[in-house]
């Protein structure tokens, strides 16, 4: 033992301290992985972790099946911080409101949560006779010890009711760390990682989503080692079918506005604008009074929008900015009548705002989704805003403002999709460290803002690369639900000759059509009934395409 502990030290440059008070018996054992760089390669239907040698990575010894396991000695590895993995899970009361007080407690109890995966709706297992689950999992880092860390989170399931009852019964609450730094431990109050972590989708799931298909650090590397078989946590998933399963009934992937979960993978979402501003490029001083507004809501509602999109300041090339009182007066009475309308019952209300200030009173007066062009970069306080609001975030693609995008050096990118990825997702990432988990986020890569003709052309053909490029940091923001906004724009007026935006319903189809077979869950438009017939054959064609393998 004397010798397994000085090895220990010697290659983590950690101090180890006995904990006398801690009375489970156990061996935490830090295991400091090679510091090989490893290559993930990644398809829609495998990942497989690999060295620059080709050689897989290896499988680890069976959990807690050494003689360590036996021992009646307690030893914690003590660190500035340690990163960890935590599950989150409940079916009863509110279960949004049960994950966000968790993730206040947590703080609170000295866990500072740095990475959130996306949420999953999952049936029961074991015991069936109960509500479907909410699942999910956060990435931190704390100074707590493993069991100091297992202590703060058993009082939090306490402090927010958890009782003791049936095993894998009903409860409104459920922490369970997954990952503890590069250590494996075995006590009887404690077991990383859990021997069955590996058979479980719900776990697994959201798991995957708080990595990288890139391995970014020696810690995330040596989780990826914890498998019981080659390949890494990736592999692991694609075992137990990975994205094969989402969307069945067992499990849904899912996006929390209001008091609902939507899931945006099972049909295309149509996104009616309503711009309420006296100079937008297509319905510029259309829609000013309520009278105008109201009728046009209630139009696109009868032609098939699942939300309205309400925009008080222009965001056209050029556009000047207004104030944020004069932002606000054109929006609230606005905002205020369409939130009261029958006919918006099942459906949402987005408002089209860069402006804290706006969006907090939009917020507090019924919006249901904040559509941010800047994605935070025009307004320092709108991520604070937003993560205390509890509402979707759609991030937008932009460099510059409404006056600058479009200037030359704007326009210069190596390659426009990666680019936009790279620079969405330093935006979405400041987002999250803010307070906005990626379960919350949804991403837009800015048509028309900031992009040449061939620039637009080139993202609405490879969205799925987008989509690649963010998972090589985060699977979870790879996930979020994609918007498209083409409807009308100047790029395609240019393709057609078309100088006319409202001329441009046709071509917006076209270009609607080709984002939505390349993977876009949301489309926002002027011309609501043609784009939604368009989505509706979309859908259909990839239905068919599925059932078809």
């Amino acid at each position: 033992m004397a010798r397994l502990l000085s090895q220990t030290l010697f290659h983590t440059g950690r101090s180890l301290l006995r904990r006398f008070s801690e009375p489970p018996p156990a061996v935490i054992v830090a295991v400091a992985p090679s510091r090989v760089c490893f290559h993930l390669y990644y398809s829609s239907k495998s990942y497989s972790l690999v060295s620059p040698f080709g050689s897989p990575l290896l499988t680890p010894p069976a959990l807690c099946n050494s003689a360590f396991s036996t021992s009646a000695t307690t030893v914690e590895v003590q660190s500035t911080e340690h990163e960890v993995v935590i599950a989150l899970g409940s079916n009863i009361g509110n279960r949004m409101s049960n994950f966000r007080e968790a993730l206040r407690l947590m703080k609170r109890g000295g866990i500072c949560v740095t990475r959130h995966s996306c949420l999953y709706e999952t049936a029961p297992v074991h015991v069936t006779d109960q509500p479907r689950f909410l699942n999910a999992a956060v990435r931190g880092v704390t100074k707590l010890g493993p069991h100091e860390l297992l202590s703060v989170l058993k009082t939090i399931e306490r402090d927010m009711g958890r009782v003791d009852g049936i095993r894998y019964g009903p409860r409104p609450l459920d922490l369970d760390i997954l990952f503890y730094g590069k250590m494996r431990i075995c006590s009887d109050k404690l077991i990383i990682p859990h021997e069955r972590l590996w058979e479980r989708s719900f776990v697994l799931a959201p798991l995957v989503d708080l990595l990288g298909s890139a391995v970014d650090n020696d810690t995330v590397a040596h989780w990826h080692s914890l498998t019981s078989h080659p390949g890494g946590i990736f592999r692991a998933w694609e075992r137990l079918g990975g994205e094969s399963q989402i969307g069945k009934d067992g499990i849904q992937r899912v996006l929390p506005i209001g008091d609902k979960l939507w899931d945006f993978s099972n049909k295309t979402h149509v996104m009616g604008i309503l711009n309420i501003t006296p100079d937008s490029f297509s319905d510029g001083g259309h829609f000013q009074s309520i009278d105008s507004a109201v009728s046009r809501v209630r139009s696109m509602i009868s032609e098939g929008a699942d939300i309205v999109d309400i925009g008080a300041q222009s965001t056209r090339p050029n556009a000047s900015r207004i104030s944020s009182q004069e932002e606000l007066d054109r929006l609230l009475p606005v905002l205020e009548a369409v939130r009261g309308m029958p006919e918006m019952e099942e459906k949402l209300i987005s408002v089209d705002t860069f402006n804290s200030e706006v969006a907090s009173e939009a917020i507090s007066n019924g919006a249901d989704i904040l559509n941010d062009v800047s994605a935070g970069s025009l307004d320092p306080n709108m991520h604070k805003v937003v993560a205390e609001s509890g509402v979707p975030y759609m991030a937008m693609h932009m460099r510059g403002d409404p006056c600058t995008m479009q200037n030359k050096e704007n326009l210069q990118y190596n390659d426009v999709c990666k680019d936009v990825a790279s620079e969405l997702y330093l935006r979405v990432r400041d987002a999250e460290l803010s307070g906005i988990p990626a379960w919350r986020v949804m991403i837009d890569p800015g048509l028309g803002f900031s992009k040449s003709v061939d620039h637009n052309l080139d993202i609405i053909l490879d969205l799925p690369k987008i989509r690649e490029e963010m998972a090589k940091r985060s699977i979870a923001v790879s996930h979020a639900p994609i918007l498209i906004g083409p409807s009308r724009k100047r790029f395609l007026g240019d393709i057609c000759a078309r100088p006319e935006a409202t001329d441009r319903d046709a071509a917006t189809v076209a270009t609607v059509t080709a984002g939505l077979l390349g993977g876009a869950n949301i489309i926002r438009v002027h011309n609501v009934r043609h784009n939604a017939d368009a989505a509706k054959v979309c859908d259909a064609m990839l239905r068919r395409r599925r059932s078809k393998g």
